[in-house]
């Protein structure tokens, strides 16, 4: 496991808890009683750190290394039922945006989300779950593939934004995210959308138009990184942790805002701790907003998704 700056007061308790247990497992001493005050000691140091987090910690967990991503989630979720479908059947396939048929109990569903790496090489592949054109557009064929077919989509957001790339605006990156956020207000079918790691700007929202728009505790969803944010008003990097304050990004500073319509709570220390945990409550969720919104025509639900994005930012004085 491993430990980000703020969570060492954790790392050095579970290291003697650690050390004391062996102590006990390789000499007579009895260490019962030590070890129970450091483990009520850790379970201490870990409420008081993860409940008063400030908004940087947040997107630092956001981050973590050991933290699910798209595919984790998907595997989990649907198992051996998931089928992945590739191409935007115009330019490549983009294995930045991965997408496909997967099933929860008897219900299929469309699932796509961007797909980070957990090495220098599978980071490369992934293009660091920066999507190009091409991975808009073979969101977009999966999106209307599933509304032929009358089959609910489910996105989850994970991604630093957008390729920036020269090629990719060659083919058209903002025309591709513009045109997905069209398609997606009138889609004639269920979109549930779910922030499960890093939510920036227009690569977030390309895929990120959705009845029901959730976030889980430790993820942030913002027009800008707090990094960027500052290096374009403190001409720094410095200055990132007062950013992250500013951008109000957080999953409950945007709940308070009306941008997204849920928290989804997860495990003490983030969703890398008790991944299984985290996978069952992130399944259950969908579960539970699919009801409310299966029996809901198709009229009724493109009729509430615009009512919904058209709300957004109305200021009565």
């Amino acid at each position: 496991m491993e430990y980000l700056e703020f969570e060492l007061p954790i790392k050095d308790l579970e290291e003697q808890l650690q050390k004391c247990k062996v102590i006990g497992e390789e000499s007579e001493v009895d260490v019962t009683e030590t070890c129970k005050n450091i483990e009520s000691k850790l379970k201490e140091t870990q409420k008081d750190i993860y409940k008063n987090l400030t908004p940087w910690q947040r997107v630092q967990l956001s981050r973590h290394p050991n933290r699910p991503y798209t595919l984790d989630y998907i595997k989990a979720i649907c198992g051996d039922t998931f089928l992945e479908l590739h191409g935007d059947r115009s330019f490549k396939d983009d294995k930045a945006m991965i997408g496909g048929l997967g099933k929860i109990g008897d219900q299929s569903f469309m699932f796509i989300g961007q797909q980070k790496g957990y090495n220098t090489k599978t980071r490369q592949y992934r293009n660091f779950g920066m999507a190009n054109p091409e991975g808009y557009r073979k969101a977009l064929r999966l999106m209307k593939s599933a509304e032929k077919f009358g089959i609910p989509v489910v996105t989850l957001l994970d991604t630093p934004g957008a390729y920036p790339g020269l090629e990719a605006e060659e083919r058209g990156q903002g025309e591709a995210i513009a045109r997905n956020i069209l398609e997606m207000t009138r889609l004639k079918v269920p979109v549930i959308t779910i922030v499960i790691g890093e939510g920036a700007s227009g690569g977030a929202l390309g895929i990120g138009v959705g009845d029901v728009v959730l976030m889980l505790e430790n993820t942030w969803y913002s027009v800008i990184s707090p990094e960027s944010c500052s290096s374009i008003l403190w001409r720094s990097w410095e200055y990132k942790e007062q950013a992250a304050e500013a951008l109000k990004l957080t999953a409950s500073d945007m709940k308070k805002l009306k941008l997204v319509d849920e928290i989804i709570k997860e495990p003490l220390g983030g969703a890398h701790r008790d991944r299984e945990k985290t996978f069952k409550t992130v399944s259950n969720t969908i579960v539970k907003v699919y009801d409310q919104l299966k029996n809901l025509s198709p009229e009724e639900l493109v009729s509430n998704r615009m009512d919904k994005y058209s709300n957004m930012g109305v200021f009565k004085g």
